[in-house]
């Protein structure tokens, strides 16, 4: 991919790419390209009676972060403890690369999937599509999307790891408590959001405290983010923030926040009540831990089913340490283990 001239984003992603893995005498693996998306397919070796399932695996790292090569080790584990084909999407990065481009990418990579699935040994009804953060996002916007088609096969079932689902309010309980830790602070969110779209990171400032959403928008969303349907044991020493002054330029500034391709949990019930089953991790020392929880309820209250896993010693991130040996964390085992359980029962 071509390279951001920022050095701070260069050196993340070298950093991230991780150590190269080695030769799995379980599966074959292959980079191919869906409809010119850049793709790594991974296929068992062992004769299978019947069709496969199929796992479209979209990757982490904020839309700027992240390549097939740093979730190497996670799909080969997929791949193997579910007997399962996976595809890994490459889907270029930002800001090189501008929003909604790496959307579409993984949109495209799974409608190929599923045109194409017994091509490469897969049960078109079940695919399964499962991303990690911003992979998460990107996972959500395909199964929002395709949930409303009739001409390809429906999605089985999605998982979202620590997903991003919103970005109108930076006060909810876990932005508060995790506010400065490691990895996604409450302030690296909104400065990784404006770096993804491209915007002026002056603008961080107003949209943490929430001026850049009107009130109509606070009125219309105030029950799909709601700290009410926060269980009380993950709200201990919030505060509820004061009302901010509304400013009109940073409003215009950050239209893409208010679309439901940026923050899902915008989606309209129609849509919402049209996905499959669902599969929520969601860890403590997360900023994003609250929108996990608040999806998941907008999920029950649309009979979608749904299954939740908190990890109480997790972070966001540490599902990229998996497979590093003693530079695991044992919640990296564990959300694999919890995601290739479900998975395979799909």
């Amino acid at each position: 991919f071509p390279q951001h001239d920022n050095p701070e984003h260069t050196l993340t992603r070298l950093i991230m790419d991780g150590l190269p893995a080695g030769w799995d005498s379980q599966l074959s693996i292959k980079d191919l390209h869906f409809d010119g998306v850049p793709v790594r397919i991974y296929l068992p070796r062992k004769p299978s009676a019947s069709k496969r399932r199929g796992v479209i695996f979209i990757h982490g790292g904020c839309g700027i972060f992240g390549s097939i090569r740093s979730y190497e080790r996670i799909c080969r584990y997929i791949a193997r403890k579910c007997d399962s084909v996976v595809v890994s999407v490459g889907y270029h990065l930002a800001p090189e690369h501008k929003y909604p481009a790496q959307t579409l990418e993984c949109l495209t990579a799974t409608v190929h999937l599923l045109k194409a699935a017994e091509t490469y040994g897969v049960d078109p009804a079940r695919v399964i599509v499962c991303g990690d953060s911003v992979g998460g996002t990107f996972t959500t916007n395909v199964c929002q999307e395709l949930g409303q088609r009739t001409d390809i096969p429906k999605i089985r079932a999605q998982v979202l790891i620590y997903p991003f689902l919103q970005a109108l309010n930076f006060n909810l309980p876990s932005h508060q408590k995790n506010a400065a830790i490691a990895f996604l602070s409450r302030e690296r969110t909104v400065h990784f959001i404006l770096k993804y779209l491209n915007k002026d990171c002056s603008l961080k400032e107003p949209i943490l405290a929430g001026s850049h959403v009107p009130q109509s928008i606070n009125v219309k969303c105030r029950k799909l983010i709601n700290t009410d349907v926060i269980p009380d044991v993950f709200k201990l020493g919030y505060k509820p923030p004061l009302p901010a002054l509304f400013l009109p330029r940073v409003h215009e500034e950050v239209q893409e926040l208010f679309e439901p391709w940026f923050c899902p949990l915008l989606a309209e019930d129609a849509v919402v009540c049209g996905l499959p089953d669902t599969c929520i991790v969601t860890c403590e020392h997360d900023v994003l831990r609250d929108e996990g929880l608040l999806y998941k309820k907008r999920l029950e209250d649309n009979n979608v089913r749904v299954t939740w896993h908190h990890m109480e010693k997790g972070f966001h991130g540490v599902l990229g340490f998996f497979g590093y040996g003693i530079f695991s964390f044992p919640s990296s085992s564990t959300i694999m283990n919890h995601v290739s359980v479900w998975t395979d029962k799909q």
